[in-house]
């Protein structure tokens, strides 16, 4: 009994503790040979002071680790033990948290700041209200803390074909949540003919946050994962690596950031979000995913390089969307599948609503980052990447309707 009191006043001290970053930096590193990118890998190996934002995937792709002040020298002889090359990518990881934390942020929901899950189902709430005959809230399910999972249908008419848009399963990527909700609130508002018609034409389920613990943690800013406390130290699961589809618990670290869980669905919020999902099988035809950061879009499968059997024309389909992305800005985004494109990994959502669903258009969508901030975007950002990924999603349906 003691020992749960002591493990739940450590747990709480923990947790009510703010994470500072001041002095942390992040460090890019291009790795040129495989002896270069194995030696990346072993960091990972190493938690105390090393966290990847872009981990070690292939040769001749960058690498973004950040790297606390007392791990300096340790880093340094690695990288000139190695000889590969690196910049500072993010000089002070504090000093960025800071700038791009609004402190006198809008009172009322637009798309000038960064909004808490509190304002973000309060819109969903409002937008219901205003639009009662198109908006339907929809509790999906609740996250380990009891936080709703909440979404909105958004249907003009009845019984059109269903798109599923997700965003904000990994807390720290704050642009994803925004980017999803600038979407939604364009498909109800936007005098654009072709939102107009992909709006009134489909059934769309849309969720901006997925992980409703994770992205409310405010006392650290780039925390990624669950809440769920494992042991005395470790908190949390990656919710985007619990799937029942091609599991695989790559590290049994639970303080490892992509720790998988104890086995597939052993987190409240994959598990019950899945049986949500049971419930509309049938009612939508294409899976959506927003992420970030890379300037990538991506289709399945992460547990395999293995091509799926319609490999070629979400490939397609996805040149179309990107080219349409590139026109606003002339942000570059290259696409392919997930293992071949970044690296191998499992238990991700979208290969579970394509290996178990065989939905033909699932896709998946890492934002950008146009400069150096990595997850800590400014909130004047926030427009800009809606616009051009909105064309792009806009593109994207009316290229799978061609075919």
């Amino acid at each position: 009994m003691w020992k749960i009191i002591i493990s739940c006043i450590i747990v709480s001290l923990m947790a009510a503790q703010k994470a500072t970053f001041v002095n942390y930096k992040i460090f890019r590193i291009l790795p040129t040979t495989k002896m270069q990118a194995d030696e990346l890998h072993r960091l990972e190996e190493i938690p105390d002071g090393f966290s990847f934002w872009e981990a070690p995937s292939f040769v001749g792709r960058n690498v973004d680790v950040m790297v606390a002040p007392h791990k300096f020298p340790e880093f340094y002889e690695i990288i000139t033990q190695t000889e590969v090359s690196y910049q500072v990518y993010i000089e002070d990881v504090q000093a960025l948290i800071d700038e791009t934390t609004l402190v006198n942020r809008s009172t009322t929901f637009d798309f000038t700041s960064f909004h808490t899950v509190d304002e973000i189902y309060e819109n969903l709430d409002d937008l219901a209200k205003q639009y009662p005959d198109k908006v339907q809230i929809i509790v999906g399910s609740k996250s380990y803390k009891g936080c709703q999972i909440k979404g909105v249908k958004v249907s003009f008419e009845a019984n059109n074909p269903g798109i599923f848009i997700k965003g904000g399963i990994h807390a720290r990527e704050w642009i994803s949540p925004a980017t999803v909700m600038y979407i939604l609130h364009q498909l109800l508002i936007s005098k654009d003919a072709n939102v107009r018609i992909l709006a009134e034409s489909h059934d769309i389920y849309i969720f901006p946050v997925f992980n409703p613990d994770g992205y409310a943690h405010t006392t650290n800013r780039i925390w990624r994962k669950t809440r769920k406390p494992y042991g005395l130290f470790c908190i949390g699961a990656d919710p985007n690596r619990n799937w029942d589809y091609e599991w695989v618990s790559v590290t049994g670290i639970p303080c490892s950031p992509t720790y998988a869980g104890t086995e597939p669905f052993s987190k409240v919020e994959t598990k019950s979000m899945s049986k949500y999902i049971v419930t509309i099988s049938d009612k939508f035809y294409a899976y959506i995913s927003f992420y970030s950061y890379s300037q990538l879009l991506m289709l399945p499968y992460g547990s395999t390089k293995k091509h799926l059997d319609n490999y070629n024309d979400l490939y397609n389909i996805g040149l179309k969307s990107i080219v349409a992305l590139k026109q606003r800005y002339r942000t570059k985004y290259q696409i392919g599948n997930v293992a071949e494109t970044i690296y191998v990994c499992t238990g991700v959502s979208m290969d579970y609503i394509k290996g178990i669903y065989q939905k033909p258009i699932v896709y998946t969508y890492e934002l950008g980052d146009r400069d150096r901030y990595g997850f800590l975007l400014s909130p004047n950002q926030i427009i800009s990447f809606g616009e051009e990924t909105l064309d792009s999603f806009v593109a994207m349906c009316q290229e799978a309707k061609i075919r």
